[in-house]
């Protein structure tokens, strides 16, 4: 069932030019597709989490519309991300006289195009039979290193951006943003080491292949998800929260709050300019949720469930045959994670950002990978007693991090005085001045 067809083994062989591009179109096209439903997805979840009816300004067609059988019928707003798309494009492109115009143009590009990049190396499925053709669409010996790398180069489409605006608010939020992307890449960089220390390789298909083996080594009947060991729960968490930093959502939208800055980075474009910069930032967080089930998720794989050890060789071929369906679920599951703390959480203060940042992400990333080394030292030396004792350290620092995070919240008026206003006692005390003139 799993055999190479021979088609794709040819192409291989004697059309590697044209097989690149079945691979480019195979992971671009479902990216532009879905980019439009993560709008519309957001908007729905939002509404149903505030009570709201969301998007409905295209909400049923027409009773007038051609086609007879569709006539009045409900949409739930999915055209409404067609109906932006349309309406962005029509809209008057507005450029300001003072801007540095090429830079102006560039920066929505340079926003969108590492997301791209990142995404072309991640395994959305086997890396044997037909899939072993198909996908990635570059698999380099340093994956994750290029990922880091890559995702950092986005910031670059904002700084430009608020920088070539010639707007002291579109300034500020490209400096809050170079800021902020310093701050946590450090952290999620170590959150990452932690991963790569007892894989062994940085090549993402391998960090996938790594998850099929046995849960911590000694249960054949289940799969070794990173998220499953307590070293790789404590780094998921640390990544998770790095991840949301690194793509200026909220709680960490300082770059382009309203209340502060009007829109940041991006208040004087306009038109498609202003879409471009947007589908950059859900493109990227697509692409994250795909780099988090890659490295944390077990990939392509449905379940932590070794089918084969349990007999069950249809389960196998059913994980293989999915794994395009299995790895995009997990993708949208990123997404949903992002609207939902947008949804749940208010936006930090700059000095709660960076104090979350430098004195409890990166401490505690550190620790884990200290923890990671002496667990493999442990392991190698005194067997599961040594593996026991470092994973209770793994399990602290995750309830160093909830802590900090819980304190960062609870101290963010310690600069500020209290201040209260007593009506009571004023009240009273006219009520006496009015005894008194009686």
């Amino acid at each position: 069932m799993l055999n190479i067809p021979e088609g794709l083994d040819w192409l291989a062989t004697n059309q590697p030019a044209v097989l690149a591009l079945i691979r480019v179109l195979l992971f671009v096209v479902p990216i532009l597709i879905v980019v439009p439903g993560c709008i519309w997805w957001e908007r729905r979840l939002l509404s149903w989490m505030q009570d709201r009816i969301g998007p409905n300004r295209t909400g049923t067609i027409s009773k007038n519309f051609p086609i007879k059988f569709l006539r009045g019928k409900k949409t739930f707003g999915l055209l409404q991300p067609i109906a932006d798309g349309v309406k962005l494009f029509f809209k008057e492109d507005v450029t300001p006289s003072t801007v540095d115009r090429v830079i102006y143009f560039v920066a929505p590009a340079v926003a969108l195009f590492p997301a791209f990049a990142v995404g072309g190396t991640l395994p959305w499925g086997p890396t044997t039979g037909v899939y072993g053709h198909l996908t990635p669409i570059w698999n380099p010996e340093i994956g994750l290193l290029f990922m880091l790398a890559i995702s950092s180069l986005g910031v670059y489409g904002v700084v430009l951006g608020g920088y070539a605006s010639n707007n002291k608010y579109s300034l500020l939020g490209g400096l809050r943003s170079s800021a902020q992307l310093i701050s946590y890449e450090l952290a999620m960089s170590m959150a990452l080491a932690c991963i790569v220390l007892p894989v062994g390789s940085l090549r993402m298909t391998e960090i996938v292949t790594a998850q099929e083996k046995p849960l911590w080594g000694i249960i054949p009947q289940l799969q070794n998800w990173f998220i499953l060991t307590p070293y790789g729960f404590a780094a998921f968490v640390i990544f998770l929260v790095c991840m949301v930093a690194e793509t200026n959502r909220a709680p960490f939208d300082l770059p382009e709050a309203e209340n502060e800055i009007i829109a940041g980075y991006h208040t004087e474009y306009s038109s498609m300019k202003f879409a471009v910069f947007f589908m950059g930032e859900y493109a990227t967080m697509f692409i994250f949720g795909g780099v988090l089930g890659a490295v944390f998720l077990g990939g392509h794989n449905i379940l932590p469930v070794n089918f084969d050890a349990l007999g069950a060789p249809f389960m196998t071929a059913i994980t293989y045959w999915l794994a395009p369906i299995t790895f995009l679920t997990k993708c949208i599951i990123g997404i949903t994670f992002f609207i939902w703390l947008r949804g749940s959480l208010p936006r930090l203060r700059y000095d709660q950002l960076m104090g979350l940042g430098w004195k409890v992400m990166l401490p505690a990333a550190v620790l884990n990978f200290i923890v990671v080394m002496c667990w493999m030292q442990s392991q190698f030396s005194f067997g599961t007693q040594g593996m026991v004792a470092a994973s209770v350290g793994a399990v602290l620092i995750v309830v160093m991090i909830y802590k900090g995070l819980m304190n960062s919240i609870k101290l963010s008026d310690t600069g500020m005085d209290r201040r209260t206003i007593d009506m009571v006692s004023g009240l009273e005390e006219g009520r006496r001045v009015v005894e008194m003139v009686k």
